[in-house]
């Protein structure tokens, strides 16, 4: 019985570790450059001139179902509201990285 709650013990214990926070899809450092260069007229320290309650902060991008990779590429890319789109002007990897930095940085509260 000892063995079996060991194994089901280390089991669990495992299956946390793999299924833990996703890795991210691209290079936070690279998207700092990004940003800085494309982003940061109107969204500086994670705020938004335009918009102010739709900010780049955790709870905000959670509020709005912007908290993944996967939404903010497709924001970036397509643009929406007053946020012109970046498809054209960035490349597939850029908007990764800079996605990737957004989220990073919402972790660290800007």
């Amino acid at each position: 019985m000892r063995k079996l709650l060991s194994i089901v013990l280390v089991a669990i214990a495992l299956f946390a570790v793999g299924f833990g926070r996703p890795a991210l899809a691209g290079d936070a450092a690279n998207g700092a450059k990004v940003f800085s260069a494309n982003c940061a007229a109107c969204h500086m320290g994670g705020n938004n001139v335009i918009m102010a309650n739709k900010t780049l902060k955790k709870d905000a991008l959670a509020q709005f179902g912007m908290n993944s990779v996967e939404a903010i590429t497709n924001q970036v890319k397509n643009g929406k509201n007053a946020m012109p789109a970046f498809g054209g002007r960035l490349s597939d990897q850029q908007i990764d990285d800079v996605a990737t930095y957004v989220l990073e940085q919402s972790e660290k509260g800007w």
